[in-house]
């Protein structure tokens, strides 16, 4: 299949209506988000993905801005022909609360001064970005994701959404990330905060229309991006070897290649980066924390999404234990959850790079048969207050062996079956509540049909009523439809 870009794109804004009450208590006015969007949202308006970008990213994930060098920084999954292919999906990218690339952060102008607010911003966690993101989300008229999707910073923005908003995620990929920042994690922000904080220029966040504290700026990027590679990247890619010398120059002066990559790097990341933004986003990183009371199984019990969690072999900054301590407290938790490792030698930086494992790995996790795929829609069912000749009439007709019994709301309250006829009719009950299970074992119309198949199975039954998050009944899967859609591949 011919994989494409999605060409030119713009950014576009969202002017949110109202405050916003942030997780510290403070609230915020007259917020801007900038977001962009790749493909075409359907009619039923369930195609929509949200992705969401780590420290230092932007609202533009695929496709080219007019006159740029280099495309987003996610184009190498997005686009026709790609995992997130955008002639079937919706992809939305916004730019954090907090950030410097069109969303409002302490770059922005404060209403109240008319000047930029510097340290005058609240502070913002992750909760408070996610919020942000779900006004953007609402006011698309999209009433649930079919995925949220992001990597290291993003990932913690995944399962955020998860937690805060179940009923709004259908599937989530947190990509090399964890559930809390570890001491080593905040360690590592502090040392770069500290560098920007320290630079005379930084003049206590007040430095706009002045000179900007580059120094610090670039020695807080510098010290980021040693973490984000791995001791075999960065061995493969310089050695020991001089920057445009033969000798050691015995001075204080650049000798190696990696300190000349270094500075390479931070003296870009000024030109795209405000320091102020670095300050509030690496703070915010390090205050998640989804454990509830010292328990991640705890912190984690409202999460219904079906989820794939991701991390890479050579990653030392977000190591694979932090994920896999994620998928053991899904599990305890009933979570579909699934894992998987990416191969790389980049370090944290794979899940940027790794072009054909992050397609097969999302490709085959979006694309699986969902219970919704394969169930009848139109199933009969039965009111509460029916009789048990309705009841009997109603499976002669249908020619079924299973009826759901729902409320006047059309909401699942048990189920009666033939087995359940013919026992009333023996000891000549007459009372459709003294027979129907109440306890019914169900799926959902977002769950797998393996996960469905294992209900059926472990609790020996052939059928289950599918109903939503409100238990309202939605149709029904049986052991033949599932049998049958086997057959079929």
């Amino acid at each position: 299949m011919k994989k494409e870009s999605v060409g030119l794109v713009e950014t576009q804004y969202f002017n949110m209506d109202g405050e916003l009450n942030l997780e510290s208590g403070e609230k915020l006015n007259d917020i801007k988000i900038a977001y962009e969007t790749y493909g075409k949202l359907n009619k039923e308006k369930n195609n929509a993905i949200l992705i969401c970008h780590a420290l230092s990213g932007d609202a533009h994930v695929a496709g080219w801005h007019k006159n740029d060098a280099k495309p987003g920084w996610w184009d190498i999954i997005i686009g026709p022909g790609r995992c997130l292919d955008t002639r079937k999906y919706f992809i939305i990218s916004s730019n954090v609360l907090g950030g410097c690339k069109g969303s409002t952060g302490p770059s922005s102008i404060d209403p109240k001064t008319g000047k930029q607010y510097g340290l005058d911003f609240p502070i913002i966690t992750i909760k408070d970005m996610v919020k942000a993101q779900k006004k953007l989300i609402e006011n698309l008229k999209i009433k649930q994701l079919l995925a949220v999707i992001g990597g290291s910073m993003g990932g913690m923005q995944v399962l955020e959404w998860c937690n805060s908003y179940p009923k709004m995620v259908r599937k989530a990929i947190p990509i090399a990330t964890a559930a809390h920042s570890s001491p080593q994690q905040i360690a590592f922000n502090e040392v770069g905060r500290r560098a920007i904080i320290s630079d005379p220029n930084w003049k206590k966040g007040n430095y706009y229309n002045e000179e900007m504290p580059k120094d610090g700026l670039s020695l807080a990027r510098m010290i980021a991006h040693i973490t984000y590679l791995s001791y075999e990247s960065m061995y493969e890619k310089f050695g020991r070897r001089l920057q445009d010398k033969e000798e050691y120059s015995f001075d204080f002066n650049l000798d190696f290649e990696v300190e000349s990559y270094l500075h390479y790097q931070g003296e870009s990341f000024v030109k795209r980066f405000d320091a102020n933004s670095y300050l509030y986003i690496s703070k915010a990183i390090d205050y998640f924390d989804l454990t509830s009371n010292g328990s991640l199984i705890d912190g984690l019990k409202n999460i219904k999404s079906k989820i794939l969690v991701i991390s890479v072999d050579s990653d030392w900054l977000y190591p694979p234990s932090q994920s896999e301590e994620i998928v053991m407290a899904l599990t305890a938790n009933g979570v579909e959850v699934s894992y998987a490792e990416i191969k790389s030698p980049y370090g944290h930086d794979a899940f940027l790079l790794e072009a054909g494992q992050l397609n097969y790995i999302l490709g085959d996790f979006l694309t699986d048969t969902l219970v919704q795929d394969v169930m009848a829609y139109e199933v009969a069912s039965i009111k509460e207050n029916a009789t048990l000749e309705e009841a009997a009439k109603l499976m002669m007709d249908c020619r079924i062996t299973h009826i759901p019994v729902v409320s006047s709301e059309n909401t699942l309250i048990g189920i009666v079956t033939a087995w359940d006829i013919s026992k009333a009719v023996a000891l000549k009950i007459d009372n459709l509540d003294q027979i129907m299970t109440r306890n019914v074992i169900i799926s959902r119309i977002d769950e797998s049909i393996e996960k469905a198949a294992e209900k059926m199975k472990k609790h020996n039954i052939s059928s289950l009523p599918v109903v939503d998050y409100e238990q309202k009944i939605k149709g029904l899967i049986t052991t033949d439809q599932i049998s049958t859609l086997i057959t079929r591949y």
